[in-house]
């Protein structure tokens, strides 16, 4: 009997032990949060600030000069702004920035390439210009590293030593080392130079627009397709202070599937322990297009730090007022989207809050939820009011999700949450860029395609096909 006994007894805590362990295998998960520090009330509540981190000038190619730009976006409410002029750094806005080779062509357009004046600077940093109350923050040192390149190369590099970056074209072999791609400035190369510019400088970066480098608004394929995806995924786990790409960008006429891509790209580097931020800006070469993608920042005060601070957590909402209808993916609008300059407000989340498995929501000027996991859709429904609440124990598999994101729409747009890590304790690989070298053909390959002249033949062939 005690034999029998002592048998019952260790099935019975060997039963209880394997099903607890079961259990939390299934489900013991954390979902951590970018926006976890943020205070959402009170009287110590956090700002939430307007800005646009990618905008241009006559400076380089833009149609409006600097002092026509910086006011429109503070008439618009911006309290932020870094202007990014293609291989120019910015400076404050009462400064010249470099005149570079051959932006001097805007003269002869007839454009003005001028700077704000010491008292218009003062007033528009503070709020007393038009007394509107509140200042713009000027952000300076960004700057768009393609100088004359024909290729969809785009990078943006932040907060650049004075100087730095001016005339970049691409043409970067590193620090420390010469090989024969270094002296490649289109392209893939590109791309990889400038990246590996603003490391060395100890900046960061961002990649632009990666829709129009794919162009995947002819070819939607482009942006699942696993070797686009591990190609700029590479670029990302490799350079870590290259922050993620562009989600959302001007009016996204050539970007519209980019919400798609920065989901295969989430999911490509997650595993390795690497988030991928998307960031939306307006991009914008002339004064309507002030008005159309741009983020939200949750800040303790609106500074350059703060900003900077705030780039690298991911405690910041992007965007858009302008957005086409997604015609091939299930990740909507399904339907066009254009209320630049209707004054029509844009949709906002008021607060995001981790308790357990669940993320509670709030929001304004918004009418439709969709929750994104792993590159899908998981919920979909109209926001009602009150909070709107993720039950991640009531959606199967969820602990198999990498990450989790939720968008709003409403009559003034679309405005995104940065992702939410699903952490279930599972050790990050480990990546080794030197196994990502490629093979001496590949790299004669894309030497070629990093040269001037195979660019030049290539947009001769188009326009002759046209």
């Amino acid at each position: 009997m005690k034999r029998m006994l002592c048998v019952t007894i260790s099935i019975i805590m060997l039963c209880s032990v394997c099903g607890g362990f079961m259990t939390s295998a299934a489900s013991d998960y954390t979902i951590v949060s970018p926006y976890a520090d943020v205070v959402w009330s009170g009287d110590n509540a956090w700002g939430a600030y307007r800005g646009v981190l990618h905008s241009h000038t006559t400076w380089s190619d833009a149609d409006e000069d600097l002092p026509a730009m910086v006011k429109e976006y503070y008439a618009l409410g911006y309290d932020f702004l870094a202007n990014s002029d293609h291989a120019v750094t910015g400076v404050e806005w009462n400064k010249k920035p470099e005149l570079v080779f051959p932006y001097w062509y805007q003269y002869f357009l007839g454009h003005k390439m001028s700077v704000l004046t010491d008292a218009e600077y003062e007033a528009i940093t503070s709020g007393a210009y038009n007394d509107r109350g509140y200042g713009m923050t000027c952000i300076t040192g960004a700057n768009e590293l393609n100088h004359l390149t024909l290729s969809k190369n785009h990078v943006n590099g932040y907060f650049l030593p004075t100087g730095v970056g001016n005339g970049f074209a691409g043409y970067y072999a590193g620090k420390n080392e010469l090989n024969l791609s270094g002296y490649a400035a289109e392209n893939e190369v590109g791309i990889e130079n400038a990246l590996r510019f603003v490391e060395d400088n100890g900046a960061l970066s961002h990649i632009n627009h990666p829709g129009d480098v794919l162009d995947s608004t002819r070819h939607p394929e482009a942006v699942t397709d696993p070797e686009n995806i591990r190609y700029f995924g590479n670029l990302l786990l490799k350079y870590p202070s290259c922050l993620g790409v562009e989600a959302l960008n001007e009016v996204n006429t050539v970007t519209r599937y980019d919400r798609v891509l920065w989901d295969q790209l989430l999911m490509y580097c997650l595993p390795y322990g690497r988030t991928v931020i998307g960031f939306s800006n307006t991009d914008a070469h002339s004064l309507l297009n002030c008005d159309s993608s741009f983020s939200v920042f949750m800040m303790k005060e609106n500074t350059q730090e703060e900003v900077k601070k705030t780039m690298q957590s991911g405690a910041f909402f992007c965007v858009s007022k302008c957005l086409p209808g997604n015609d091939v993916y299930e990740i909507g609008p399904k339907e066009d989207i254009d209320v630049r300059g209707k004054g029509i407000p844009y949709p906002m989340f008021n607060s995001v809050e981790v308790s357990g498995h669940k993320v509670s929501v709030t929001v304004e000027n918004a009418k439709e939820i969709q929750w994104i996991a792993d590159g899908k859709v998981i919920m979909k429904r109209e926001t009602g009011s009150g909070p709107i609440v993720l039950d991640l124990d009531a959606v199967e598999g969820s602990a198999d999700f990498r990450y989790i994101r939720a968008e709003i729409l409403g009559e003034g747009g679309i405005c995104l949450t940065q992702a939410l890590i699903i952490d279930n304790g599972t050790q990050p690989l480990v990546f080794h860029a030197e196994e990502q070298t490629p093979s001496l053909a590949k790299r004669l390959i894309l030497f070629l395609r990093g040269t001037k002249i195979y660019n030049i033949v290539v947009e001769i062939y188009r326009a002759v096909r046209k």
